[in-house]
């Protein structure tokens, strides 16, 4: 992942050449973002993810050959992988692959037709760690598919956290920041990084999104806590 001060390089994985191009133009005319390759369908993406290791990957659902969550899938399996961020692209909010595709690794996901400024600042937070998941639409995804899944709870592995652990994980799957975790729990802002960092750890979470599955499914949060 891209350090402090350094260009964040994207990869766009979409098959219309258009969609591609608007990307392209908006994200090529920042000072800190650059466009480090394009791919159109999933088999492509995933072979340039290899090739190019760029910081972030915006993934479209829907396309040929692979499909965006396979090719998901395939990247977020890869240990030599594991600082690539996926975004992924929806046409729709309530998108029934998004859930599964967030379970899967991604860090979070648009809808095509986000505005522009709220296209950078999604580059962005998933360059520094934080998932795409404070709007409420996105929390209400998480929260309705979390509640149709089939897996199994994970009540043991919950028992590996210590009870503050417990409530910082409550907090991150309702949607709070670490300065807003921080100011709930009277802590300092450092401390309630930490405290999520090592529950992320514990539970093997790939990042605040998937934090954020683990504490639907296991019961921790549910739908009805939402804000």
């Amino acid at each position: 992942m891209s350090e402090a001060g350094a260009v964040i390089r994207v990869l766009l994985a979409d098959d219309q050449s258009l969609v591609r191009a608007g990307f392209r133009a908006l994200l090529d005319a920042q000072p800190d973002i650059e466009v480090a390759g394009e791919a159109a369908d999933g088999a492509q993406a995933v072979r340039a993810v290899r090739e190019l290791r760029p910081d972030v990957v915006l993934m479209d659902i829907r396309m040929p050959l692979l499909d965006g969550l396979a090719a998901t899938r395939r990247i977020t399996e890869d240990e030599a992988l594991a600082q690539v961020r996926v975004v992924m692209l929806t046409t729709f909010e309530l998108d029934e692959y998004v859930f599964e595709a967030i379970r899967s690794g991604a860090s979070g996901f648009l809808v095509k037709d986000t505005e522009p400024d709220e296209l950078l600042r999604a580059v962005r937070a998933v360059v520094a760690g934080d998932a795409l998941l404070s709007p409420g639409v996105t929390r209400r995804l998480i929260a309705e598919f979390a509640a149709r899944s089939k897996e199994p709870a994970t009540a043991d592995a919950l028992a590996r956290l210590t009870e503050r652990e417990r409530e910082v994980m409550a907090l991150v799957g309702i949607g709070l920041s670490n300065a807003e975790i921080a100011r709930r729990l009277v802590v300092s802002p450092l401390t309630a990084k930490t405290h999520v960092s090592r529950t992320m750890v514990k539970l093997g979470a790939r990042d605040r999104a998937q934090l954020v599955v683990l504490a639907y499914e296991s019961g921790l949060v549910r739908p009805g806590w939402l804000g």
